[in-house]
């Protein structure tokens, strides 16, 4: 079976992008940080792995739903396309314009086994219907339809941006020892977080909506 992935082009633009994102903690990094502290780097970097278990049923999802879509109505495709460049664009007014989560992230955790915490970190993404949104919305950004096998580029695109998760995350439970205390207690660096992670999302958006229209 030929295997098809998007072109260079489309792939590096969708590595840039996927870094961008990643670098700015949400909520699993700052799940992860938790861990990290409470327990040590090893419990980080289990419940980093629970996390992106989760984030590849995920994919998977979106590749079956995005691709049968396709197959019945390309029309349809194109808007569920333009609705997720939408739905990005309004992740990044809402981090920018939102209220603030007062004591969201000052997480007090018990010791919990490896088994439990890559479990907790299965379950809590795997629940998280933002995660299964974002995934519909941002994969179908860089599929180029003309190169066929929707599914299989949907996946891919998934696969990398999975590997590029447990590496990042990874990082973050590394450094966690040493500085995860201080940043999850710090309002400026929620504020910093907050503003960049919401233009990200923004230029995101408006960048697939155009681009959309200049791909054949």
């Amino acid at each position: 079976m030929e295997i098809v992935v998007p072109s260079a082009a489309s792939l590096g633009l969708f590595v840039v992008s996927a870094i961008a994102l990643l670098i700015i903690p949400g909520p699993a990094v700052l799940y992860i940080v938790a861990r990290s502290v409470a327990q040590g780097r090893k419990a980080g970097l289990v419940s980093d792995m629970g996390i992106h278990v989760a984030t590849l049923v995920h994919v998977a999802a979106a590749a079956l739903g995005l691709s049968a879509l396709l197959a019945s109505s390309a029309v349809a495709f194109s808007i569920v396309k333009y609705a997720g460049a939408a739905y990005l664009i309004w992740i990044g007014l809402r981090k920018i314009f939102g209220r603030d989560e007062e004591g969201g992230t000052d997480m007090q955790m018990k010791p919990h086994s490896y088994p439990r915490l890559f479990r907790d970190g299965f379950v809590v993404n795997l629940l998280n219907p933002k995660t299964a949104l974002f995934f519909l919305a941002f994969l179908p950004q860089f599929v180029e339809v003309e190169r066929g096998h929707v599914a299989m580029q949907i996946a891919f695109l998934g696969l990398v941006f999975t590997a590029l998760g447990v590496v990042s995350d990874g990082c973050y439970a590394f450094a966690a020892g040493a500085l995860g205390e201080r940043l999850r207690q710090s309002r400026s660096y929620a504020r910093f977080e907050r503003y960049v992670s919401g233009v990200l999302f923004i230029g995101l958006g408006v960048s697939a909506a155009f681009a959309g229209n200049n791909r054949k």
